[in-house]
């Protein structure tokens, strides 16, 4: 039986939780995930758990957040005046918006603070610095050509 190894294409059925059981994305009433193995397509560490992976195959496996969507960093907040702010602008934490930066780029951020006077913005990742389990199911393998 084969094995998935980088270079080929896999799709899988996955659930991903959070340690305290909370589910934060399945793909579950979906069509399996297919990405090339390898590719740097999914986070580092459950790329390396499907790495070696027959079809048919199912696993759980935990992921640090150094292999997943890395450490919070607190550098990645920002506390900007509310004056420099459009006034229709929702400011509820938990909010997402979307900033850009001075090169362009749009950079997610969610609003983890707001008063009269100012919102702080997180530009982490939401799952940064959390540790996450997928149940992991092998669906398919076409092999790299």
């Amino acid at each position: 039986m084969s094995q998935a190894k980088n270079g080929d294409t896999v799709s899988i059925n996955y659930t991903g939780k959070l340690a305290d059981g909370t589910l934060f994305d399945s793909s579950e009433g979906r069509e399996p995930l297919q990405f090339q193995l390898g590719a740097h397509q999914i986070i580092p560490g459950l790329e390396r758990a499907i790495d070696g992976m027959s079809v048919g195959e199912k696993k759980t496996v935990t992921i640090s957040p150094e292999d997943a969507y890395g450490e919070r960093d607190e550098s990645r907040m920002q506390a900007v005046p509310r004056a420099q702010l459009p006034a229709d602008l929702p400011t509820e934490p938990g909010t997402q918006l979307a900033m850009q930066t001075q090169d362009g780029q749009t950079l997610p951020v969610t609003v983890a603070e707001s008063n009269e006077e100012t919102v702080v913005l997180d530009a982490n990742h939401p799952l940064a610095g959390r540790e996450l389990t997928f149940d992991v199911e092998l669906v398919d393998i076409k092999a790299a050509a």
